[in-house]
């Protein structure tokens, strides 16, 4: 079983939403015994709290579930996950700074690798609806890409 790991700020917008997306493709195609997916925040503003409720809507609008309860990224994630992809330079900096990062470099990285734009996935939680959509948007992109990239490894 490969386990990924999805990291932004607070734990409510970006990665809890990359998380209900990728269990909602590998569902979709079937994979779903092959993953196991998991968000956190690198701040513990959100600890216990549901993703924000702008997210669920839009995650709902566009025919995704979320079930998560925000929690803080701890430095055993790093050894625990598979692959562990960061929102943003800020986020993935902040992983960085874990006393054991050095351990794991190589299955950290930024979300949008798998996009066909490089850049951060905005964080839209002072955005509008259309903030919310354009993130959906670019996570739906990713992972699709993240999926194809993975299954490629697994069915060899």
């Amino acid at each position: 079983m490969i386990k990924v790991l999805f990291v932004c700020l607070g734990n409510i917008c970006r990665s809890p939403l990359a998380e209900a997306i990728f269990n909602h493709k590998t569902r979709k195609y079937g994979l779903d015994g092959f993953f196991e997916a998991d968000s956190c925040g690198t701040a513990n503003y959100h600890i216990g709290d549901s993703p924000d409720h702008r997210t669920i809507k839009n995650a709902s609008k566009n025919g995704v579930e979320i079930n998560h309860v925000g929690r803080q990224l701890h430095p055993s994630d790093l050894e625990k996950f598979d692959l562990i992809l960061a929102m943003d330079q800020n986020n993935l900096s902040n992983i960085l700074k874990l006393g054991n990062a050095d351990n794991f470099k190589n299955k950290i990285r930024l979300m949008r690798e798998y996009d066909s734009v490089l850049g951060d996935v905005p964080d839209p939680y002072y955005g509008t609806e259309k903030d919310f959509q354009e993130v959906f948007e670019i996570l739906d992109r990713s992972i699709e890409r993240l999926i194809a990239d993975v299954a490629k490894n697994i069915f060899r």
